[in-house]
């Protein structure tokens, strides 16, 4: 049965302009400037320079213009544009930023790529038509590491079908072979175990060498478990003999391809955002003077509105233009009240930070660091928690100890035997210099460790030692294990 009922329903919708404001918050300062010249280029009436504001145009406040006999209710007040009062420096600058900061350029790297290096080498090597084309396509199927992951069936099914290639397994496998034997060492190994004994393979054949290569076809698992004992029994060798084969094998690299192909990736350059310096034994902040940029309504549609103005008769393509103009104006004057709204959330949520972590700041020693949560600096400010995340998780401050990611300074908390609260940051830290001062011959277990940190006063459960040298990316104890 149809029925008919009237409900009331209270709700909150973010207006687009503020789903904006959120997303230029978010921005980094590299990020950002792109922005601004994305803007820059969509929007006509934007221009760079010094800003206009609605406040400082209040000549006229009426919304309608009486054009002769007609009334046209444009929504927008003429004279409101076009006044020529600048807004003095004072009004648009803040002492948080240097007037010259300098706009370096990041150079990127070029040359040649991996997969060209190795085909330029395909022409020392005799090779037939049949047998290139299948070199290069092994060298096409080649990852950023120089290892081939796929398999013989796989690709010689690929070469059928997309390069009309129609061979053996065995074939691809003769050609494989002649691939491998090209610089670096140990390109298009299959596995770990293959591009290790390729590049053991072009060593001289001393005792360690060939030990290392026993060790490797026959006991490869115990040696990634690191079962020394094990090893020492199999083969019948003494700890020093053992300890010479892993040399070798620590020596080799388990990436050939990692180390060209990464000097031909586009160099990543981080710009922080923010800047903390100690003046005098008190914390100083400033914000990058490029997420403050010096931007105006454009002079030219100023002037096309003066040249509307001003005609006597007003034609309906002038109005149509008038409208045009009045939503292009509106949209720039938005995007630098947005700027100028993202600049002051910038730097007061940073500040709140800073003094929150004044300590830290002042020392540099990351056991100062306090329990920090979103929620903490959110209610510091008076914005909300998404707001602070925002700002945390994509800027970066530069301190006298190094450029850090904001998001670094927060961390849970828990209480030590002492009932006071501390960051686990403290604490990972504490485990970190612990591992590392460990006798490696006998690495601690997360148990010992657990009862390490008890000892230092910070009473944790196994489960969570573990979890905290899991996020430190420290391997357990067995694999820590060195002779």
């Amino acid at each position: 049965m149809l029925k008919q009922q009237l409900n009331f329903k209270l709700s909150q919708k973010l207006s687009p302009q503020q789903i904006q404001l959120m997303k230029l918050i978010q921005l980094p300062t590299q990020a950002f400037e792109q922005k601004i010249k994305q803007e820059l280029e969509e929007n006509p009436a934007l221009d760079s320079g010094k800003e206009e504001i609605k406040d400082e145009f209040d000549e006229f406040s009426n919304t309608e213009e009486d054009f002769g006999n007609d009334t046209i209710e444009t929504d927008i007040n003429v004279d409101e544009y076009l006044s020529d009062d600048e807004i003095p420096d004072y009004r648009l600058s803040a002492n948080n930023y240097s007037a010259d900061d300098e706009d370096r350029q990041v150079p990127y790297a070029s040359g040649t790529s991996f997969n060209q290096y190795l085909k330029t080498q395909l022409n020392t090597v005799r090779l037939s038509e049949e047998e290139r084309d299948i070199a290069e396509f092994i060298i096409g199927s080649l990852d950023e590491s120089g290892y081939l992951r796929r398999s013989i069936p796989d690709l010689m099914d690929d070469l059928a079908f997309t390069q009309n290639v129609y061979t053996t397994e065995e074939k691809i496998e003769e050609v494989l072979f002649k691939v491998q034997d090209l610089d670096p060492s140990g390109v298009a190994a299959r596995n770990l175990e293959e591009c290790l004994l390729l590049q053991l393979s072009r060593k001289a054949p001393t005792k360690s060498v060939e030990l290392a290569i026993n060790i490797l076809e026959k006991s490869f698992d115990h040696f990634s478990k690191k079962h020394y004992t094990k090893l020492m029994s199999k083969f019948g060798i003494s700890e020093q003999e053992l300890k010479d084969a892993i040399q070798e094998i620590e020596h080799l690299n388990p990436k050939p391809g990692g180390s060209y192909a990464s000097n031909t990736k586009i160099v990543e350059h981080v710009v922080p955002d923010f800047t903390i310096r100690i003046v005098e034994g008190e914390l100083e902040l400033s914000l990058n003077g490029r997420n403050a940029p010096e931007l105006r309504v454009s002079r030219d549609y100023s002037n096309m509105l003066k040249g509307y103005k001003a005609s006597k008769e007003k034609t309906k393509a002038q109005k149509d233009a008038v409208m045009f103009i009045k939503q292009k104006l509106d949209a720039a004057k938005w995007f630098i009240e947005a700027i100028l709204q993202r600049q002051q959330t910038l730097f007061v949520t940073m500040s709140a930070i800073m003094h929150y972590q004044k300590e830290y700041f002042l020392t540099g020693d990351e056991r100062n660091l306090r329990p920090m949560i979103l929620k903490d600096i959110a209610s510091e400010i008076g914005m909300d928690v998404s707001t602070v995340s925002r700002v945390a998780n994509s800027k970066y401050v530069d301190t006298p100890y190094g450029t850090k990611l904001i998001k670094e300074f927060f961390s849970e908390s828990m209480t030590n035997d002492q009932g006071e609260e501390v960051s686990t940051r403290e604490i990972k830290k504490i485990l970190e210099t612990v591992i590392q001062e460990e006798d490696k011959k006998k690495p601690l277990t997360d148990d010992k460790l657990a009862g390490i940190l008890k000892e230092k006063g910070y009473p944790i459960a196994r489960r969570t030692v573990a979890k905290y040298r899991e996020q430190l990316d420290l391997p357990v104890a067995r694999l820590r294990k060195q002779i």
